[in-house]
């Protein structure tokens, strides 16, 4: 029978899309509720199974995300009966009433708290930054194993491997299910920043559709990004990965010419950059200036945010986008964040300039570094040295596209 409050009907598609977007919270709680991950991976995942029957001729529930929860739990509390191991976990399942569903204010702050833990859980420092990456997209992102596969270019049995030590090493160590204390935050919290930020950088090399394996990834990243934020609205630095994911994201579809060809920041359509996300970008950015506590995310937002204001590649700042990145450099002293303030520089003071930073940095085998001097190589007239370094480049490039820019710009240098 259908229910009265019901919505229209739903293609499996759209189902998909639904769950994928309420399943990691319902995962979160039930972690709380049953103690295991594997449990509660499981009863979602059979109420998956429900949904797909049900939902394309029933219509999608009034309160999705409460109804995938208390379908889970019921299953998982099925299957424990029948294991003989139900009536231990029974009472405590029952505190969850379906009568609350995520309507009233403590169920919802209990499941924001519940994903939070959950993230918190996938990021803990005991776990390779790769266990860390595929967890967080597994449990939290809504990715099936064989999507998280793909996006780190493994096989499915692969990667289903390394999902389940994981998994087991979390509970070998009794890695708990907690918001870390006060005085732990600020450690815990960057490998959680780090991972949605790697997250989203795995996708932004794939031009394509937004069911593209770059374009999933993207968007989940984005979507895990307003989650944190909006469970930790006064940390900053939340704040500021947000906005570099947004004001980044905003110019995804002028990179990619139609044929899938790289397009560099000087050559884009500027016409194509998504207004809406480089104003809420921008907004997030002027919110976070105002709290005057900056950190690394922020202070990237902030540089994107100054490329956004600029309507072409002449009449950007260049200037406010060095002393960022000045700034960015006093507090995170690394070789890549050199390598971008000297690419800011030689729009300022010359290529030569540029080049004489460049010369100094120790990236070898990083692409963009090698690109970056070939392209200061060739403005300078060293074209033998650009075409070595445009060919190294394209060698090490992580994608098509990127090889066969950098290929084209070396072939482009032959005498």
């Amino acid at each position: 029978m259908r229910d009265v409050d019901a919505a229209p009907a739903l293609d499996d598609a759209a189902v998909g899309r639904i769950f994928r977007e309420e399943s990691g919270r319902s995962i979160a709680t039930l972690i709380r509720v049953f103690g295991d991950i594997d449990i509660a991976q499981d009863a979602v995942q059979e109420a998956f199974a429900v949904a797909l029957a049900r939902w394309p001729t029933s219509g999608l529930p009034p309160n999705p995300g409460g109804w995938i929860t208390t379908t889970a739990r019921n299953r998982a509390v099925d299957r424990l009966r029948r294991a003989s191991r139900g009536r231990e976990l029974e009472a405590e399942a029952d505190r969850m009433s379906p009568a609350g569903e995520g309507r009233d204010t403590e169920a919802v702050g209990s499941m924001q708290d519940d994903r939070l833990r959950l993230i918190f859980t996938c990021c803990h420092p005991a776990l390779s930054t790769e266990a860390q990456v595929a967890l967080t997209l597994r449990l939290l992102g809504g990715l099936t194993t064989a999507q998280v596969a793909q996006a780190f270019l493994v096989a499915e049995p692969t990667m289903a491997q390394r999902l389940v030590r994981a998994k087991r090493k979390i509970k070998a160590a009794r890695i708990p299910y907690r918001i870390p204390d006060d005085h732990e935050l600020p450690d815990r919290l960057r490998p959680v920043l780090a991972v949605v930020y790697l997250t989203y950088n795995a996708g932004a090399d794939y031009p394509g559709s937004e069911n593209a394996v770059g374009g999933g990834l993207r968007r989940e990243s984005i979507r895990l990004a307003r989650l944190l934020a909006s469970l930790m609205p006064d940390e900053p630095e939340v704040a500021g990965l947000l906005a570099l994911l947004l004001l980044t994201e905003s110019r995804q579809r002028a990179r990619f010419a139609d044929d899938g060809s790289l397009v560099l920041l000087a050559d884009q359509n500027r016409r194509r950059w998504d207004r809406a996300m480089i104003d809420e970008g921008q907004a997030i950015v002027r919110t976070c200036l105002q709290r005057n506590r900056p950190g690394p995310y922020q202070i990237q937002a902030a540089i994107n945010a100054v490329h956004a204001d600029a309507d072409a590649i002449e009449t950007t700042d260049w200037r406010q986008i060095v002393a960022l990145y000045d700034q960015l450099l006093a507090c995170t002293p690394t070789p890549v964040v050199a390598l971008n303030r000297a690419i800011a520089v030689g729009e300022i003071d010359g290529p030569a300039t540029a080049l004489a930073l460049v010369e100094q940095l120790d990236l070898d085998g990083y692409h963009p570094f090698h690109a970056t001097r070939a392209d200061l190589l060739r403005r300078v007239g060293r074209s033998d040295e650009a075409r070595d370094e445009y060919e190294s480049a394209a060698a090490t490039a992580p994608t098509a596209a990127a090889r066969d820019f950098l290929a084209g710009r070396a072939n482009g240098l032959v005498d």
